[in-house]
């Protein structure tokens, strides 16, 4: 079963964030625990981790805004 890549809540108020950049590419290996993209929100960036490991399905695009919550992607 596929594990969802979601858009985290990292402050209060935050609604939305940009994916600002992959750290892989579409359909390359992750291992859990890597960084597996960077979030722009509220003035700040994050490095989000990846979930699980397996092989990334990137559905989010860079440079573009999502609301928490949001599946960015899977990895299978």
């Amino acid at each position: 079963m596929a594990t969802e890549i979601l858009l985290p809540k990292i402050g209060f108020s935050m609604t939305e964030g940009m994916v600002a950049e992959w750290m892989f590419g579409d359909g390359e290996e992750v291992k859990e625990g890597e960084i597996l993209y960077l979030l722009d929100a509220d003035k700040s960036a994050n490095e989000v981790e990846a979930p699980a490991s397996g092989k990334l399905k990137v559905i989010a695009e860079e440079g573009k805004v999502y609301p928490v919550g949001e599946v960015l992607g899977y990895i299978e």
